[in-house]
């Protein structure tokens, strides 16, 4: 049985950070983002972590409903969407939400400024439809 106040506790704290991040995004340029360290680092940082939080609301549904098995993160939209809990672009959504949090973890040597903030400005809708598809199910 999903524990929802387990899950009540991630979803706050995605919204906090979506939160944090849309108020980023009406203060800094892209000029301004890209030479403020502290600027870009919260702006990965807390896209990071929310990335993490909707990952890990996805993995607690799986294991709690018993929908099957999750080896890597990518396996968690596909579960969700083979047991109808997201739709098919719902799902497609999610696999390149857990695509970017990869490039963060992964590849953050290489990490494009531009890249993020371009998701900072146009892509945190993505983020909160899928929290907001979580909140439906809870």
């Amino acid at each position: 049985m999903v524990n929802r106040e387990s899950l009540q506790k991630r979803i706050e704290k995605a919204k906090e950070y979506i939160d944090f991040l849309e108020e980023i995004n009406v203060k800094y340029s892209l000029e301004e983002y890209k030479n403020n360290k502290m600027v870009f680092g919260s702006v990965e940082r807390f896209l990071h972590l929310t990335i993490e939080a909707l990952i890990d609301i996805g993995n607690h549904i799986i294991s709690a409903d018993n929908l099957g098995t999750v080896n890597v993160y990518r396996d968690i939209p596909v579960i969700l969407y083979d047991n109808n809990y997201i739709n098919d672009k719902e799902k497609d959504l999610f696999i390149r939400i857990i695509g970017m949090r990869n490039v963060l973890v992964h590849d953050y040597l290489d990490i494009e400024k531009e890249t993020v903030y371009r998701i900072l400005t146009e892509n945190l809708s993505d983020l909160k439809s899928l929290l907001k598809k979580y909140m439906e199910l809870l």
